[in-house]
């Protein structure tokens, strides 16, 4: 039986969903820790790689600002030593917008963990971004939860980091609006705001991108069907170099005025296309549905 073992790093600013994940990735089988010091993390991949089951080879730890400044540094080298004897070790990183890390806080009414050193909240928010900053720069994956609930976050865990092999590489496509601002945890952006609206059509404007009538509205447009050509012939060549690069996760983001019409559309229709090729691709559509996490 193989030794390997999957170990998650689950890291975050507080408030946007940290422990959510872990325990998502808890009821998937992993067994979970949360702030595990550094210097313990060998000792307990060795245990629980030690088990006999497959499923109880799965270990995710959670590391935050709680944690010493030395355990913080010390992890990207560490996890490479991890990797160097078979465990197939990768970051996730979770983030959302200032503006909604205030407003979480301020609806629940929780203290932030490093305001208790004295500080005020968007101070202790800017502290930590810093603290985690070394984190973030070496996550495999980042997730921003600004415009998203707790269930949409669950499904992102279980879609994007459960389900995919540990060799391959999972590509997310997913609409926004740029109105509400372009996606914090996009790899590549593309801008659809110079085709053809839909909104301006008065049958279609409360439609969206996955009603058919808006649909087939688009593809009557030759410069929509020239975006969709162009954008997933960029995907189709460079999506094999991300994989050569051994990358794991991959996101797409597709943005249009409101996220209601073009962007949808073209997200559905690249996905169609990239899945006769290439699998896991996933779908989201940021501004459609926009929820909030409550801080954790």
């Amino acid at each position: 039986m193989s030794n390997e073992l999957r170990l998650i790093i689950v890291s975050g600013l507080s408030g946007s969903g940290k422990t959510v994940a872990l325990h998502v990735l808890e009821d998937l089988g992993y067994y979970c820790i949360d702030n595990l010091p550094a210097n313990l993390l060998k000792a307990a991949v060795d245990e629980v790689r030690s088990r006999s089951k497959k499923a109880a080879r799965l270990l995710a730890v959670g590391v935050d600002a709680r944690a010493r400044a030395e355990d913080i540094r010390s992890l990207p080298e560490l996890l490479r030593e991890l990797r160097e004897e078979n465990v197939k070790a990768e970051i996730i990183f979770l983030r959302a917008s200032e503006e909604i890390l205030l407003q979480r806080y301020s609806e629940s009414r929780r203290r932030h963990p490093l305001a208790e050193q004295g500080g005020e909240l968007h101070a202790a928010i800017q502290s930590e971004r810093d603290i985690l900053a070394e984190i973030h720069d070496s996550a495999d994956l980042v997730i921003d939860t600004s415009l998203i609930s707790i269930y949409e976050l669950a499904d992102v865990i279980r879609e994007r980091v459960d389900q995919r092999n540990s060799d391959s590489l999972s590509v997310l496509i997913q609409s926004f609006g740029f109105k509400y601002g372009i996606p914090a945890d996009a790899d590549f952006v593309f801008d659809l705001r110079c085709l053809p609206n839909p909104y301006w059509t008065l049958k279609l404007r409360g439609l969206t991108g996955l009603d058919d009538e808006v649909s087939d509205f688009l593809n009557e447009q030759p410069t929509f069907v020239r975006m969709y050509e162009d954008i997933l012939g960029f995907l189709e060549h460079w999506i094999p170099h991300y994989q050569q690069a051994h990358r794991g996760y991959l996101t797409v983001a597709i943005g249009c005025t409101g996220g209601q019409h073009r962007s949808v559309c073209m997200t559905e229709k690249l996905a169609a296309g990239l899945r006769q090729k290439h699998d896991p691709v996933l779908i989201r559509h940021n501004s459609l549905t926009a929820h909030r996490l409550s801080p954790n």
